[in-house]
């Protein structure tokens, strides 16, 4: 990946990044779905369950990287719907990448990008 091509993902991928009040960093599923460019929630939604499987797979705690996070939106003429989401860690973004479908380029890039990040996050680089 080039330089330029580099810096550009990394921008995308920590301008949807979060900090709780804690400073440990997050991503919300929903953005992390537009970045990726599923248009369907629902399909969306099979990716981060067979992430959430390749988790509990590794024998790691589901929960510590997919908290459900529901979020109230807007809807015409005022009313209200509440939506699913997920506050998802570092790591659970990287599992969604690997099972994601790799022929958009998006995923292919999104791949790269989270597992470079959590090898540096890991070592400290």
């Amino acid at each position: 990946m080039d330089n330029n091509l580099a810096n550009k993902t990394e921008t995308v991928f920590e301008s949807i990044k979060h900090r709780d009040k804690d400073g440990v960093e997050f991503w919300y599923a929903r953005e992390l779905q537009d970045v990726l460019e599923y248009k369907e929630w629902r399909k969306f939604e099979g990716v981060i369950e067979k992430a959430k499987q390749a988790c509990q797979n590794s024998e790691i705690n589901v929960n510590d990287h997919f908290v459900g996070s529901d979020k109230t939106i807007k809807m015409p003429k005022g009313a209200e719907k509440i939506i699913d989401d997920f506050k998802l860690t570092r790591y659970a973004c990287y599992l969604i990448a690997q099972n994601g479908d790799s022929r958009k380029k998006a995923i292919a890039t999104a791949q790269t990008y989270f597992a470079v990040q959590t090898r540096n996050y890991k070592t400290g680089i």
